[in-house]
């Protein structure tokens, strides 16, 4: 993913408003290693129930605008992303509105996301044995690669269903 900047973020969300662009708070953008990352998400450190995912997409950079629900439930839940599954409240579900007209009508689509925003890490850490059941090398980087590959088609493909009204 190519470093962001503060400008860049707040001019490519397709899903907020100017007023909710402008409040949106954003994180230390000198910290990431944005090489390892399929996608840049972040939780709004002032609004808890906030949260955000910038991704490019042909060549363009979107940003939306995420909500989750007031409670989190106990249970093992699997993010839709990176296909990881966690306990507890690790994975989030999120609501995001649509783009245009329509997310000005209230329409939403929901997905379940690592709550940290780690999935670019999961589908790269090193499969374990009893995941693939091999030791060679050259196997577990086809794993990594295809993992990589899965969550960016995932992810990509959420956010283009936001972009359609």
């Amino acid at each position: 993913m190519i470093p962001l900047s503060e400008n860049m973020i707040r001019d490519s969300f397709i899903n907020a408003t100017r007023g909710q662009t402008k409040r949106a708070e954003l994180p230390d953008l000198s910290a990431p290693d944005w090489s390892s990352l399929d996608y840049f998400g972040w939780p709004d450190a002032r609004r808890p129930l906030l949260a955000y995912v910038a991704m490019e997409i042909d060549d363009e950079l979107v940003c939306v605008l995420l909500r989750k629900p007031e409670s989190t439930s106990r249970r093992r839940i699997l993010c839709a992303w990176c296909q990881d599954v966690h306990e507890g409240d690790s994975a989030t579900f999120y609501v995001a509105p649509r783009a245009g007209a329509s997310g000005r009508q209230g329409n939403t689509i929901g997905t379940v996301i690592c709550s940290d925003f780690r999935c670019s890490a999961n589908a790269r850490r090193a499969p374990k044995i009893t995941e693939m059941n091999s030791t060679d090398d050259a196997e577990r980087q086809f794993w990594i690669n295809l993992r990589v590959a899965e969550l960016r088609d995932r992810s990509t493909r959420f956010i283009r269903q936001l972009m359609r009204d």
